[in-house]
């Protein structure tokens, strides 16, 4: 191997060093929150250490598995619709990026739906949420849904009682319509406990950069955690269909919620390893006529670093 193969070998390890720096800027605020939970935590020992190596060799693991599921996806036109509800605070976002971290986002979407604008809340409850399900080859992931209804609606008084039963009576015939037309749907509650969630918050109050989760509704939902448990109880219990089970993820330990989660997810999915051609670098035309132009300076990003 002469000087430049070595050189280009040194440059391909250090891009996919610093592509596992993703990660580790993704585990920042759960370390820091994990030595608010236990400040007796030594991050230094040899057990932290090793299970710290052992989550990320199984999430590393885990996200090959996936890009192998979109590759199987893609290749058979399946159709899968992933909702992921539970209490503010209770890991939905950390385990959606880690799914779609390393995944193509023409294939894997996530939506994640605001407040109905006062149009919307004359259509059809459901029809805001339609024009986001997947044509062939396509996976979404809804980052809450159309379950809204029977979560915060109930509880804050957005909707009405006829509404909500109206929903109760529709949501199963409009899942089942669903998985007849050939769209896979998985249901995923994420659970915490009341301590979990106090901690959580706290540490959102505390972290400017994390500041912006925090909204009125919130901290009301704090609050009402009573009245949440009781929807959230309804929710599952008439809901709860052959065709689109709910599946309740303990979510006290974040990493171990991931992990559990997208296990479960690849179980779920009958996908299989997709052969591939072989990949091989064209060489690069090159034209003794053509002189690249210069930049000018004046467009160029200033170095500060």
């Amino acid at each position: 191997m002469n000087s430049n193969d070595d050189e280009l070998v040194q440059r391909i390890r250090r891009d996919l060093a610093d592509s596992y720096d993703e990660e580790l800027e993704l585990e920042l605020e759960d370390r820091n929150l994990d030595e608010l939970a236990d400040s007796t935590m030594d991050t230094s020992s040899a057990q932290y250490k090793d299970s710290r190596r052992q989550y990320f060799r199984e999430l590393f693991r885990m996200q090959a598995e996936l890009v192998k599921l979109q590759d199987w996806v893609v290749k058979t036109g399946h159709k899968v619709v992933i909702l992921f509800e539970g209490r503010d605070a209770a890991g939905k976002g950390g385990v959606i990026k880690r799914i779609t971290q390393r995944l193509n986002p023409r294939v894997c979407r996530v939506a994640a739906l605001p407040a109905p604008n006062a149009r919307e809340q004359t259509q059809w409850y459901f029809q805001r949420y339609v024009s986001h399900l997947p044509g062939a080859g396509e996976i979404i992931l809804f980052d809450r849904s159309w379950y809204n209804r029977a979560g915060v609606e109930r509880v804050m008084g957005f909707c009405s009682d006829e509404q909500y039963e109206e929903f109760f009576r529709s949501v199963p015939e409009f899942e089942k319509m669903l998985v007849r037309s050939g769209i896979q749907l998985i249901k995923y509650w994420f659970s915490i406990s009341d301590d979990e969630q106090h901690l959580r918050f706290l540490g959102r109050i505390h972290d400017p950069l994390k500041q912006w989760k925090l909204s009125p509704m919130d901290l009301e939902s704090r609050r009402r955690w009573e009245e949440y448990t009781k929807a959230k109880e309804v929710m599952l219990e008439r809901t709860h269909i052959p065709e689109a089970p709910w599946w309740v993820v303990q979510a006290d330990d974040k990493k171990k919620a991931r992990l559990n989660c997208i296990h479960h997810l690849l179980g779920e999915i009958p996908y299989g390893e997709i052969t591939h051609a072989a990949v091989v670098l064209p060489p690069r035309e090159r034209h003794e006529n053509y002189v690249r132009q210069p930049v000018s300076q004046e467009i160029l990003v200033p170095d500060v670093y």
